[in-house]
């Protein structure tokens, strides 16, 4: 099993800048890529970033790319997720995943963590 805990995220003006982060625990040699989701209200779920937790590569969704940054500190079983120059469309529910897959896509991942609200205010 695998337990993703979150913490971070709250409310900050547009322009302004969160830390995300997510401690795993368990049998956290289960996986090999962490990713960075969000959900708006009446949205669907989409991929933010995600990372491979050996090689250390990125990616992003273009949508946050230049913007965001996801990283990994091994050591401590934690995922980071920097967020600047944040915009009012930002705002959503972030969670923290791991899985097996390199994607971006939702349903590739089967351990979440309990989401952590980000609100951005123009």
């Amino acid at each position: 099993q695998v337990q993703l805990v979150q913490s971070g995220g709250g409310s900050v003006q547009a322009g302004g800048s969160l830390r995300l982060s997510c401690t795993a625990s368990g049998y956290t040699a289960s996986y090999s890529f962490m990713g960075w989701f969000r959900q708006a209200p009446g949205k669907e779920r989409e991929g933010v970033a995600v990372i491979n937790t050996s090689a250390g590569s990125t990616d992003y969704a273009a949508s946050v790319k230049g913007r965001f940054t996801i990283s990994r500190d091994n050591a401590k079983n934690t995922l980071f997720l920097l967020m600047n120059s944040l915009k009012p469309e930002d705002t959503a529910m972030y969670y923290c995943a791991a899985g097996n897959f390199w994607s971006l896509l939702p349903y590739r991942y089967n351990h979440w963590g309990q989401g952590t609200q980000v609100t951005v205010s123009s």
